[in-house]
């Protein structure tokens, strides 16, 4: 069996050659006869020539070498001619292409074969989306590309280099996930300007909103908050956008409840289903005021996303992780309810898994589910103060009274019930 691998590899670097190929010969489809520069054939051999190059590399690497440097020399050469006699489409696409083709093919063959089909199949989309990308440069601002290049730096440059793993008073702080809070918020406030872009500042916001509440309805209230003092005519819609996320979170609690303590799940629906119909409720009355106002474009020179009010947030996260490691050195056991709570102020998922971590028979159905029930209060209460602090009064009172309502149908549905 092990002799056929080289065979399957060499049949896969000629696949790379034929996807690339493909669509750079369906590209110059419409090329004058003997104006195109490489198709799919030409395509196919460059990636076979690179896949015997790789073979080649581990027994006579100085023959792989000088067939590299011939076909990059070739390729080199064939393009710049090209280029010449159609001075006026010049474009190194295919020639790059083609030399990624040759580099992925020798991949494929010197034990990387299922990176080296990745890779090319993104390399094909990229260059199938031409027309796509090109649209998007021009509808680009500076703006725009400032905010990309800002983002690039907190997620990319900044957050892998620092230390993962506990630090200061009571080991309560890894800087690795506290500068990720920061990512989470910036990277969902960026997400609703691009959204807002494209689908409209009403459906993008609201787009945003529920694909956000799925992962975190804390830091999505963070983003949204940031822009309810500044875009007074979108506050309609920011606020039935944090409404929206709140009521995704809960359905996404009673899921994950479901799926990891289900004993505990009767009694949560009870206590926490009508406070998830107040904030749909909240939700469609704020689409149907932002439907009945005038139209209100979002501005174009606002800014993508504001970094003080992410790292404002991480702040705050961080001052509760503290208080966390606190009551859990302070009451141990005996405080699993009070962890919970705080716990869940931050991140309501982190409550239920650790629920599901305590010894079974540790608590009653009925006491599992009212104690689950405690961090969606503090949470939805948490988010609450999140928006008057990062909006003001006056600005953020119309998207904190749903989250207030909310909250306070819990204890009463947890009283009726």
């Amino acid at each position: 069996m092990a002799s056929l691998l080289p065979y399957r590899d060499l049949f896969a670097a000629l696949a790379i050659g034929l996807l690339i190929g493909l669509e750079r010969g369906w590209r110059q489809r419409s090329a004058r006869a003997g104006g195109r520069v490489a198709g799919l054939r030409t395509f196919g051999l460059i990636g076979l020539l690179g896949g015997l190059a790789g073979l080649l590399g581990a027994r006579l690497p100085l023959v792989a070498a000088v067939l590299a440097a011939g076909a990059v020399a070739v390729l080199i050469i064939d393009f710049r001619r090209a280029d010449q006699l159609d001075a006026d489409n010049v474009s190194a696409t295919t020639e790059i292409a083609a030399l990624l083709t040759f580099a992925l093919g020798a991949l494929a063959t010197t034990g990387f074969t299922v990176p080296a089909l990745a890779v090319a199949a993104v390399a094909a989309l990229l260059l199938s989306r031409r027309d796509t990308l090109h649209g998007w440069l021009r509808d680009l601002a500076e703006a725009d590309v400032d905010a990309v290049i800002r983002f690039a730096i907190i997620a990319g440059a900044i957050w892998p280099v620092l230390p993962d793993r506990a630090m200061g008073p009571y080991r309560a702080w890894n800087p690795f996930d506290l500068w990720l809070v920061v990512v989470i918020v910036c990277g969902f406030s960026f997400a609703g300007y691009i959204a807002a872009k494209r689908l409209g500042p009403t459906r993008g916001t609201l787009a945003t909103a529920a694909i956000g509440g799925l992962y975190s309805s804390t830091a999505i209230t963070a983003a949204l908050s940031q822009r309810l003092r500044a875009e007074a005519g979108q506050r309609p819609v920011l606020a039935a956008g944090i409404a929206v996320a709140s009521a995704v979170m809960f359905a996404r609690v009673l899921l994950l409840t479901a799926l990891l303590v289900p004993f505990a799940l009767p009694r949560l629906a009870m206590i926490i289903v009508p406070a998830a119909l107040v904030a749909l409720g909240f939700a469609a009355l704020g689409l149907r005021a932002a439907r009945g106002a005038p139209s209100a474009p979002e501005p174009a020179t606002r800014n993508p996303f504001a970094l003080l009010p992410a790292l404002g947030f991480a702040v705050l996260v961080a001052g509760l992780a503290l208080v966390v490691r606190w009551a859990e050195v302070r009451f141990g056991n005996a405080g699993i309810a009070t962890v919970l709570a705080i716990t869940g102020s931050m991140d309501v998922d982190a409550a239920i898994v650790t629920m599901r971590g305590l010894t079974p028979g540790t608590l009653d159905a009925g006491v599992a589910g009212m104690i689950l029930s405690l961090p969606v209060l503090l949470n939805t209460l948490f988010k609450a103060a999140i928006v008057l602090v990062t909006a003001g009064w006056r600005a953020g009172w119309r998207a904190a009274l749903p989250l207030g309502i909310a909250a306070m149908a819990i204890p009463v549905s947890l009283l009726l019930s």
